[in-house]
């Protein structure tokens, strides 16, 4: 399984604003300095990741952007679910434009579909909050201090 860069770029942002104090705001172009990520793709990013509700903007003169909701409350399977696009592991996935001769009686699919489930089963395990244990540390790594 290979997140893509889109979802992998939405767990970065959550974990730097995981990092600040509570309801510090930050800029995108702070958290694209901190990462080397482009400013442009976590517009789209944190965009997306307001409308899903685990972060908001204040707009303005000093405005930014915080976590919306307790570290505790972000499960990483949700996030990881929302952020993804697709979750077709192999063609017979995608009904829609399956070609696979095999697909009637292959075995492949369920053991795909098990390991999918597994694989969430772990990540669903997991919230924010479990990745901001050093916050110190992360906070020395991504806002020089």
């Amino acid at each position: 399984m290979r997140l893509t860069m889109y979802t992998d770029f939405s767990l970065r942002v959550l974990i730097y604003l995981g990092a600040k104090k509570t309801n510090e705001l930050s800029t995108i172009q702070a958290i694209s300095d901190a990462y080397g990520i482009s400013k442009n793709h976590l517009m789209k990013v944190t965009y997306e990741l307001g409308k899903l509700g685990y972060i908001e903007s204040v707009r303005g003169r000093g405005g930014g952007i915080r976590l919306a909701m307790e570290p505790e409350t972000i499960n990483i399977g949700q996030v990881v679910r929302h952020t993804e696009d697709d979750f077709h592991m192999v063609e017979c996935f995608d009904c829609s434009t399956n070609t696979c001769v095999i697909t009637p009686v292959c075995g492949l699919k369920g053991v795909i579909h098990l390991a999918l489930q597994a694989y969430f089963k772990v990540l669903d395990q997991y919230t924010l909050a479990d990745f901001l244990h050093q916050k110190h540390e992360l906070a020395n790594l991504l806002f020089n201090e």
